[in-house]
C-alpha cells in the first residue's frame, strides 16, 4: 500500500495540472492530506462511493498519463544516474566544477 501511496503521490506531483480542480481536491486530500473516503464525502457532501469512484478514475488516468509520457520514469532514471555519478565522485578526485553540474541536474527534479 505504501509503494502504491508513494507512487499515486509522484504521478499526482507530475500530472496534476491535467486534472480538473475535483479531482486535484479528492487526490491531494487523500493521497497527500490521509484523509479517509468518509471524511472526503463529508467534507464535499457526497457520497462515499461517488469520492471512491473518482478517486480510482483519477489513478487510472494517472497511470495512462504516465503510459504516454514517462516522465516518473525519467525522473527515476535520472536519479538513478545522479547516485551512480555521485558514487564515481567519491571514488575519484574530480574538480568541483564536475561535482558543480551534478548538484544542478540533481536541482533540475
Amino acid at each position: 500500500m505504501l509503494e502504491k501511496t508513494t507512487r499515486m503521490n509522484y504521478l499526482f506531483d507530475f500530472y496534476q495540472s491535467l486534472l480538473t480542480p475535483k479531482q486535484r481536491n479528492y487526490m491531494s486530500l487523500y493521497y497527500l492530506d490521509d484523509y479517509s473516503l468518509g471524511e472526503i464525502a463529508e467534507e464535499f457532501e457526497i457520497s462515499r462511493q461517488a469520492v471512491y469512484d473518482n478517486i480510482k478514475r483519477t489513478e487510472a488516468m494517472l497511470e495512462e498519463y504516465e503510459e504516454k509520457l514517462l516522465l516518473f520514469n525519467k525522473f527515476q532514471e535520472r536519479q538513478q544516474l545522479v547516485h551512480r555519478l555521485k558514487e564515481l565522485l567519491g571514488n575519484e578526485s574530480l574538480s568541483e566544477e564536475v561535482e558543480q553540474v551534478v548538484e544542478a541536474i540533481e536541482k533540475l527534479d
